[in-house]
């Protein structure tokens, strides 16, 4: 008998690949929120996104999430036209985000078959499967080369 201790809340991500327009390098920001990504979380990330590409230029390609498209969000990216412009990916189009392959990925090795003893557990083989993506640059050359966009 396998007796799991599924007890805990939810865990949430968001995620980005960032790269240049010749993907030579191919980075990744993640983050983790214990509940529900709502449009503080998405707030909070793009600041986050700012200070991993200071000084630059970002152009975000992103699905239609509910979140995504909320008033706060958008004012938010109104207030940020100096460095942030937002491109949305057509609907019900996950092939063409580089980021499901990142997803796709981890629940494939590194998050197949792990069971936590509670979400602490989980952030951490999280953030680890996001270390060892990091760190192996072919592998978010292949997220982006999937996607067709790149």
């Amino acid at each position: 008998m396998l007796i799991a201790p599924f007890n805990w809340k939810r865990l949430s991500a968001i995620a980005s690949l960032i790269t240049t327009p010749a993907a030579r390098r191919v980075g990744l920001c993640l983050r983790l929120h214990r509940g529900t990504i709502k449009q503080p979380e998405v707030i909070a990330y793009l600041r986050a996104l700012k200070h991993q590409v200071p000084g630059r230029q970002v152009i975000l390609l992103w699905d239609r999430l509910p979140a995504h498209r909320g008033g706060q969000v958008q004012a938010f990216i109104q207030s940020q036209s100096n460095w942030l412009t937002v491109e949305y990916l057509p609907p019900y189009a996950p092939e063409l985000n580089p980021v499901e392959y990142f997803w796709s990925h981890l629940s494939r090795t590194d998050m197949a078959q792990f069971v936590g003893e509670n979400l602490q557990d989980v952030r951490r083989q999280a953030r680890r499967a996001a270390c060892r993506v990091r760190h192996r640059h072919s592998l978010g050359k292949g997220f982006l080369k999937h996607s067709g966009l790149f």
